[in-house]
């Protein structure tokens, strides 16, 4: 690629165009994220923490890898609480923040705050992004810059999550609202009389809470045939699981 993949991403997020992401893991190497990267022309990878091992120097290379492919890479963290650790864990090398298992809007605000750059946010100076190393961007613009390609996620996991998604998609700074299906079922199981009884009543509440903004609904997919039900339901974007592609 001739120009990194993220000074797109954010603007065509925003569009609500179609875009597909693979997850794949953080001890993948060049060529492994390549060939996973060509086999469905993805538009950005993802990697986690949250259930996965994780230390900072395979976070390092993971990005250089990516970075020289020309790939955003979006990571997870490990928990929600560590939203206070955003600024370092960006200062690894990805372009994207994931935070699992969202509830309560002081997160949310916490998150935004340990993302963007004064005066968006309050993040700590620690350089421009080194995919921006050629750019030769004063602090200032390389600041300005970030602030308006980083992309930030917000995981729901609960029925709470789910009936305010709009007060948490609504907050600027937030680009991604992203589905945890699984925990979500664990709260779906024990609330069998609530009004949204199926992981497809509660997506079809957050399309509609959030068809009047700019935030997109991301949901991960475990195998094609999901998918292609998400894109007919009207979700533009789909993170895919690298098994699907093994």
């Amino acid at each position: 690629m001739s120009q990194h993949g993220s000074y797109k991403l954010k603007r065509r997020i925003k569009n609500k165009e179609q875009i597909i992401g693979i997850s794949i893991p953080m001890t993948s190497t060049v060529d492994e994220i390549e060939r996973f990267v060509n086999k469905g022309n993805f538009d950005f990878i993802s990697t986690d923490s949250q259930h996965s091992a994780f230390n900072e120097e395979t976070l390092v290379a993971f990005c250089e890898n990516a970075n020289k492919l020309g790939i955003p890479v979006n990571f997870r963290i490990k928990n929600t609480k560590l939203t206070y650790l955003i600024g370092n864990f960006l200062d690894l090398g990805p372009s994207g923040i994931e935070v699992p298992q969202v509830e309560n809007l002081s997160t949310v605000i916490d998150a935004i705050d340990n993302f963007y750059f004064p005066q968006k946010g309050k993040r700590s100076w620690g350089g421009p992004p080194k995919f921006l190393s050629e750019k030769n961007l004063d602090r200032l613009e390389a600041a300005k810059w970030w602030n308006s390609h980083g992309v930030l996620w917000m995981q729901i996991e609960s029925l709470n999550a789910v009936i305010s998604a709009d007060k948490i998609g609504n907050l600027e700074g937030i680009d991604v609202i992203s589905w945890g299906p699984n925990d979500l079922a664990f709260d779906l199981e024990a609330n069998p009389n609530h009004p949204l009884k199926t992981d497809e009543d509660c997506l079809k509440h957050v399309q509609k809470l959030l068809s009047k903004s700019d935030t997109q609904l991301c949901v991960r997919s475990f195998n094609l045939n999901d998918k292609q039900r998400y894109l007919d339901m009207g979700i533009n974007m789909v993170l895919e699981s690298g098994l699907i592609y093994k």
